[in-house]
C-alpha cells in the first residue's frame, strides 16, 4: 500500500549517476544502469495527487503523471506503462532529454522539491522495454491512404508512428545516411545511447514505417513527385539554420557552428571515421553559447581530453531560485548544472563565463584562430565565482566562475574597459537556431511560404496553403524541447488523419497556436 503522506516524509532522490571521472573515460550515458525500481517506487509516492494537477498541464504532451505515479509506487509497472505509452510515443527519449517542465509545475515546487517526474517516467518506459510492454503495434486493417513524413526527428517520427498506427501506408524521407535527425547527429550519446533510437526504429520498421535516407527531397525528388504519390505530406524537417555571430574573425578556421562539431563527434561513434575532422583533442577551446548545445559540446570536449574548454553566457548567472517575474508553476530560469558541468571539476579543465560578450576571434601567425576576444556585458557586475574562479583563467577556474551573478546584466553590449582574450585554437558557436534552412526550391515545390521569424506558416491545425501539405515540429515553431516536437508530431498526424477520412480517433495534444498556453513555456 502506497504511503499517502510520503511527501511529508521522504526526501527527493535523484537518479544515481556514475563517477564524473569515470564517465569522461567514455561516452556511455552518465546514469548508472539498473538498481532503480526501489528507489523510484519510493519517490514515485511523493506524488500527491493533486486534484488539479499543474504537472499534467506543463506538459505538452499531457502525460497522466498522477496516474503513473501512483501505479509505479504500487508496484504496477504494467500499468503505468500502458498509462505512459498512451500519450508518449518515446518516453525514454524525453525522460533523458526533456528539461521537466512538469517538476516546476509540481504542486511540492511551491515551497520545496518536486517529485523527480522525470526519473519515474524513465524508470517506467526501461521496465516497460525489459518486459516487452512496449513491443510493435501494427494496424488492424490498412485504409489505402498514403503519407510522405519528410524528416525523420522527433517530430517526424511521432508523425510516422502515429500515421502508421492508424492504417496509413507511411513512408519517411530523410536527407542523412541514417534515420534520426538530432537524436542520432546531435545529441552526444552520454546523454541517448543510440541503440535505443535503434531499437524504436525497429519498432517502427516492424508496424510497417517504411524509410528511405540519403533522399534530399526538393532535390532528388520533388515536391511535385511526392504530392502526386501520396495523399498528405508532413514536413518535419526541423529547425536547423545556426544564428550567426558576426564579429571579425569569424570566418577563421578552427571557428564552428557546435553542430558541425558535436555531428563529426556522433559520426566517429557511427563508426564513419577514425577520428573528427573537428576534434578538441589537447586544444584550448571557447564554446560560445549557454544552452543545452553548449553543455553538449563542453561534454563531448573534455572527453575528446580538450586541453580547456571555457563555455562563455551572454546572460548573467541565473538566481539559485525563482525570480519574482517567474513565480510557479512557470518553467523558471534559474541556475542549473548539467552533468556536462559536473565533469568539469573532475577534468580540471572547464568553467563557465557568464554575462560575456563576444567580440572577435583573433588569428595567428598562420591565419588560424588563437584566441576570442570577450567583454563584460553592459549590465554586468564583474564578480568573482562561487568558488573564487577568476573569468579569464582559461584553464581550470571552477563551473561558478563568472563575470557578473545577477539578473541586473540585461544589457548586452559589450561594457567600455572590460575586453579580455582567451587562448583559443577551437572556437564552437552554439547560439541556437532560427528555423528550417533555407531550401527554395522545396518551399516553391509545397508552396511553402516562411514567416518573420524564419519558420515555416501554418495554420491552427498545422495545415498550409497547400492542401494536403502540414506542418510540424521545429519547422513551424521553432527551436524547442523534444517534448513539444513529439506532441506536434502526435498532433499533426490528427490533423493529417482527419483530413484523409473526415474524422480521427488519433490524440492530438496541442493546436499549433498553443504556443503560449503551456506553463511549461518554451
Amino acid at each position: 500500500m502506497a504511503d499517502r503522506m510520503a511527501f511529508l516524509t521522504t526526501p527527493r532522490a535523484e537518479r544515481a549517476r556514475r563517477d564524473a571521472r569515470e564517465r569522461l573515460g567514455d561516452r556511455n550515458e552518465v546514469y548508472r544502469p539498473g538498481g532503480l525500481l526501489p528507489v523510484i517506487s519510493g519517490q514515485a509516492e511523493r506524488c500527491m495527487d493533486c486534484g488539479l494537477p499543474f504537472c499534467h498541464h506543463a506538459c505538452p504532451l499531457g502525460n497522466l503523471v498522477p496516474e503513473w505515479n501512483r501505479l509505479a509506487a504500487a508496484g504496477d509497472w504494467q500499468a503505468a506503462a500502458a498509462r505512459l505509452l498512451a500519450t508518449d510515443n518515446f518516453p525514454e527519449f524525453t525522460g533523458r532529454l526533456c528539461p521537466a517542465p512538469c517538476e516546476s509545475a509540481c504542486v511540492l515546487a511551491i515551497d520545496g522539491a518536486a517529485v523527480t517526474i522525470r526519473n519515474v517516467e524513465l524508470a517506467i518506459a526501461d521496465r516497460a522495454r525489459d518486459e516487452g510492454w512496449d513491443g510493435p503495434h501494427p494496424p488492424e486493417r490498412r485504409g489505402g491512404y498514403r503519407v510522405a513524413v519528410i524528416g525523420s526527428g522527433p517530430a517526424g517520427l511521432a508523425a510516422a508512428q502515429q500515421l502508421t498506427r492508424a492504417g496509413h501506408a507511411t513512408t519517411v524521407y530523410e536527407r542523412a545516411d541514417r534515420p534520426g535527425g538530432l537524436l542520432r547527429y546531435g545529441i552526444p550519446p552520454f546523454r541517448l545511447e543510440k541503440h535505443r533510437l535503434e531499437r524504436r526504429l525497429d519498432q517502427l520498421r516492424a508496424e510497417g514505417t517504411a524509410f528511405r535516407t540519403g533522399v534530399w527531397v526538393g532535390r532528388d525528388v520533388t515536391g511535385e513527385e511526392l504530392r502526386a504519390g501520396y495523399d498528405a505530406l508532413v514536413v518535419a524537417v526541423g529547425a536547423t539554420a545556426h544564428r550567426e555571430l558576426p564579429v571579425p574573425g569569424r570566418e577563421l578556421p578552427g571557428v564552428h557552428p557546435a553542430m558541425d562539431y558535436l555531428t563529426w563527434a556522433n559520426r566517429v561513434d557511427e563508426g564513419d571515421c577514425a577520428a573528427s575532422p573537428v576534434s578538441a583533442e589537447g586544444r584550448h577551446v571557447v564554446i560560445v553559447g549557454g544552452g543545452d548545445t553548449a553543455a553538449d559540446c563542453l561534454g563531448t570536449a573534455l572527453r575528446q581530453r580538450a586541453a580547456s574548454v571555457i563555455q562563455l553566457d551572454i546572460n548573467p548567472r541565473p538566481p539559485d531560485g525563482r525570480a519574482a517575474g517567474q513565480p510557479w508553476p512557470v518553467h523558471a530560469k534559474v541556475y542549473r548544472e548539467t552533468t556536462s558541468h559536473e565533469e568539469c571539476g573532475a577534468a580540471g579543465a572547464g568553467s563557465r563565463v557568464f554575462a560575456a560578450v563576444t567580440v572577435g576571434f583573433e588569428p595567428g601567425p598562420d591565419g588560424r584562430l588563437v584566441a576570442v576576444r570577450f567583454a563584460e556585458a553592459g549590465g554586468g557586475g564583474g564578480g568573482r565565482g562561487d568558488d573564487g574562479g577568476g573569468a579569464g583563467a582559461g584553464t581550470g577556474g571552477g563551473v561558478g566562475a563568472v563575470v557578473g551573478s545577477g539578473a541586473e546584466a540585461a544589457d548586452r553590449s559589450p561594457r567600455a574597459g572590460t575586453e579580455r582574450s582567451l587562448p583559443a585554437q577551437l572556437a564552437l558557436l552554439a547560439l541556437g537556431f532560427t528555423g528550417p534552412e533555407p531550401d527554395q526550391r522545396l518551399f516553391a515545390q509545397l508552396g511553402l511560404a516562411t514567416g518573420p521569424q524564419g519558420t515555416l506558416t501554418r495554420d491552427d491545425g498545422f495545415g498550409t496553403a497547400t492542401p494536403g501539405v502540414f506542418v510540424a515540429g521545429d519547422a513551424g515553431r521553432g527551436q524547442s524541447l523534444i517534448v513539444w516536437a513529439i506532441a506536434e508530431g502526435r498532433s499533426a498526424a490528427a490533423a493529417v488523419d482527419r483530413y484523409l477520412r473526415g474524422r480521427t480517433e488519433l490524440p492530438a495534444p496541442i493546436s499549433a497556436s498553443a504556443r503560449a498556453l503551456t506553463l511549461g513555456g518554451a
